[in-house]
């Protein structure tokens, strides 16, 4: 017998039924296992935390803050929207991408140091012009 294994029967019952109710059900714990898993690349690990620090960000922009070509961005910021991470919106020819919910407080979880930058004038300016 290992050393993971029980010779006896143990089981608290009501215990073990409330932490049994207690569980994600199985789609929810397949959504975060995702999250979890696109977070798993340096690169978008990289991408996320430009998200989380510029807020929405352009292919564009993201591929000249990460020091990294546009295709291969897009590449990444397309597997974070899959797995619910990332969400974007069309602005006439850009797609601009921000972090969901979710996938900032993964983030979060991951790099607790990752924090918004303050919002400058000009970037308020640029708001509100969209």
């Amino acid at each position: 017998m290992s050393r993971d294994e029980c010779d006896l029967l143990c089981l608290d019952l009501p215990h073990a039924e409330a932490v049994r109710a207690a569980l994600p059900v199985l789609d929810r714990a397949q959504e975060r296992a995702d999250q979890a898993k696109a977070l798993g690349d340096p690169t978008r690990l990289r991408v996320a935390s430009a998200l989380a620090t510029g807020g929405e960000l352009c292919v564009c922009d993201l591929a000249w803050v990460c020091g990294l070509a546009q295709n291969l961005v897009s590449h990444h910021v397309r597997n974070l929207r899959a797995a619910g991470v990332a969400a974007s919106r069309r602005d006439g020819r850009l797609v601009m991408y921000r972090l969901t919910p979710s996938g900032l407080a993964l983030l979060k979880a991951l790099l607790p140091e990752v924090e918004p930058l303050p919002q400058t004038s000009e970037s308020e300016d640029a708001q509100t012009a969209m």
